[in-house]
């Protein structure tokens, strides 16, 4: 399940044939004059690389140069070892010191050099370089092949530099530490909305299980297994945690009921700890590999990579749908703007539900597998993927990226820098060009208002502006909810539940975003006579009585509403502010009223089932000495006369 990365090797047999069969008479460097003893040395380097052992070929080679500083394979062969090792600073300054001493002698290694230059990021150095080695006219095919393939990295990469200047911008990972790292390997990592708990999978010996670690005055606790069934002796990895941190997909492996080799599965946290893995069926899983899961904020949506037959070829990125019935869709390809012919994987759905992270080694990039972003632009359609860029993406393999909801702090896994052993999980603060939305989050519960029994309610968010509907969430059967809250929009806020008044409110995110997260606990009306609720999202101008665009979803709940119990009658109320003569504010509130309810008419609500009437300031509901108070006092209500 662990991706393996694809390592670029330079065979240090290659370098020793090179001295036995290159002559060459426009190079000083003739190596049957290299020093015996030297020489001796070098092999027994030569035999240690090849068996893997290179911290030991090293020292070795290190003991030849001091006897002959000027042994040029040595230089070259020690180079290639540090580009295995990924060590390309290292290895650049041996290739640099072995072109320093006879550059004719060494032309042959300018790719490997381009290699390591770009493996520092030092881009057009390497693009120089690789120009050079394919100005050779003695060149093989699969030379030119490979250079022409470098090439293109590397100026992909030099442009890429040039269009997204970022001033001040420092990437500088940061471990997280002995409580989650460990000797063993940890990788995907994810988060609960409000960032207090990380699930992980963690892998010892061959075993994948997940473990848990929460945040606590700005320290991660000591990890430890999830409590419950979810782990097994089977190999369970690339886990994806809900944002209320209730549910966890993942991907299970040659599991005895499976589809194929790897299949989505899903377990549930209960008082218990988390339950048995369920698997999520045949419309999801296939005899083709299902893996990496990531849900939408609102669990409606899945994410994951697969190599289903009708994609783009390799692996592609699907998303299924969760029907009312709590069952799965039919998963849907994301189209050309995202997969390609390559493979696509690790999908990460952000918070704001609009911006997805992945990797592709399909999209043009730094060569391998590299991690990109797109915005989605409508339930169908994608904005075209773009790359994360240097330094977060390399000439090496790239895996899994996730963001938290504050849009800045990332976490990945890497086996570079100063880990614990292996894969090691660390963080990051993203570019600003290449972050999501910041995203906010109101959590609470539903009750009645009567009764405080929690309430299972359908919760909406809609884009005011737009009035698309942004998120639709079902609580649990106790009533808690948690809806996400994109910043830079205003949405429409609504609870519903069959035989009870809608609530009704609002977030303006679009202006003052803040940092605030909002609970509320919501107190839901039977429809009952004399019931009554205050219409969030009814909007006027002010001073006007026009209803403004953006009031026609809510108008629309209240047709619902109506259509929904033909028995019910209702009264719109206007009130206002106490700002202005007693006598136009009476009008106005008046005239408001009454335009929600010719909007009602217009829906085809009959005349007997919907009265009006303003009250001016005369009912205020706050102190209207503050502007917060004369804000609420500028309302429309909603009141039952009989159900």
């Amino acid at each position: 399940m662990l991706t393996k990365r694809t390592i670029f090797k330079i065979f240090i047999g290659v370098t020793l044939q090179f001295i036995i069969l290159n002559i060459c008479t426009a190079q000083w460097y003739d190596p049957e004059k290299v020093n015996k003893k030297a020489g001796d040395i070098y092999g027994q380097a030569y035999e240690q690389a090849t068996a893997g052992n290179y911290p030991l070929a090293i020292q070795l080679i290190k003991q030849s140069l001091i006897i002959d500083p000027k042994f040029v394979d040595a230089f070259l062969s020690r180079a290639g070892i540090y580009a295995n090792q990924k060590k390309y600073d290292s290895s650049v300054i041996d290739f640099t010191k072995a072109f320093e001493l006879d550059s004719v002698y060494s032309k042959d290694y300018l790719l490997p050099y381009s290699i390591s230059l770009a493996g520092t990021g030092k881009f057009q150095e390497a693009l120089n370089a690789v120009n050079k080695f394919l100005a050779n006219a003695k060149l093989n095919t699969q030379s030119i092949k490979a250079g022409n393939y470098r090439k293109t990295t590397y100026e992909f990469a030099v442009a890429y530099d040039k269009a997204h200047l970022a001033k001040n911008y420092v990437f500088a990972p940061q471990n997280l530490g002995d409580s989650i790292n460990s000797s063993a390997l940890e990788y995907f990592p994810s988060l609960t909305i409000d960032g207090s708990k990380m699930v992980f999978t963690r892998r010892i010996g061959g075993d994948e299980d997940f473990y848990e670690s929460n945040l606590i005055d700005n320290n991660w606790s000591k990890a430890k297994p999830l409590a419950g069934k979810v782990n097994t002796n089977l190999n369970e990895g690339a886990q994806c945690i809900s944002q209320d941190g209730q549910w966890i997909i993942f991907t299970g492996c040659n599991y005895p009921e499976g589809q194929g080799s790897c299949d989505l599965y899903i377990s549930f946290k209960t008082k218990n700890g988390w339950s048995e893995a369920e698997n999520l069926g045949p419309m999801v899983n296939t005899d083709f590999w299902e893996s990496s899961p990531s849900l939408s904020p609102d669990k409606r949506d899945l994410y994951f990579a697969s190599g289903i037959s009708g994609g783009f070829g390799g692996r592609d990125i699907w998303v299924t749908h969760r029907l009312a019935t709590g069952k799965w869709s039919r998963p849907e390809n994301l189209g050309a703007a995202i997969n390609t012919s390559g493979d696509e994987s690790c999908p990460f759905m952000h918070a704001d539900n609009e911006t997805l992270y992945f990797n592709s080694n399909g999209h043009s990039g730094y060569g391998s597998t590299d991690l990109f972003y797109a915005k989605k632009v409508s339930d169908t359609a994608w904005q075209v993927a773009e790359n994360l860029g240097y330094p977060i993406n390399t000439i090496d393999d790239e895996g899994s990226l996730i963001v938290a909801a504050d849009a800045v702090t990332a976490y990945y896994a890497s086996d570079g820098g100063n880990g614990k052993g292996g894969l090691d999980l660390y963080s990051f603060k993203l570019r600003e060009d290449i972050r999501p939305l910041k995203t906010l989050w109101v959590r609470g519960k539903v009750f009645d208002k009567n009764t405080l029994a929690g309430l299972p309610s359908s919760v909406e968010l809609t884009n005011i502006k737009s009035r698309n509907l942004i998120s639709k969430i079902q609580t649990d059967e106790e009533g808690n909810y948690l809806i996400t809250l994109p910043v830079g929009k205003d949405y429409a806020f609504n609870i519903n539940r069959k035989g009870y008044l809608f609530y009704s409110d609002n977030f303006s995110l679009s202006i003052n975003p803040g940092d605030s997260v909002y609970n509320k606990d919501i107190p839901l009306q039977p429809l009952e006579t004399g019931a009554a609720v205050i219409l969030k999202n009814i909007f006027f101008d002010s001073k006007q009585f026009d209803l403004k665009p953006e009031s026609i979803s809510e108008l629309d709940k209240i047709v619902l509403l109506l259509n929904d119990n033909p028995k019910l009658k209702i009264q719109i109320s206007g009130h206002t502010d106490n700002v202005g003569l007693a006598k136009n504010n009476l009008l106005l509130s008046n005239n408001r009223a009454k335009a929600v309810v010719t909007y009602l008419l217009s829906k085809g609500i009959v005349i007997a089932r919907v009265t009006y009437k303003g009250f001016g300031a005369a009912i205020p509901v706050a102190d209207n000495n503050t502007d917060a108070g004369k804000a609420l006092n500028r309302r429309t209500e909603l009141s039952v006369i009989s159900n």
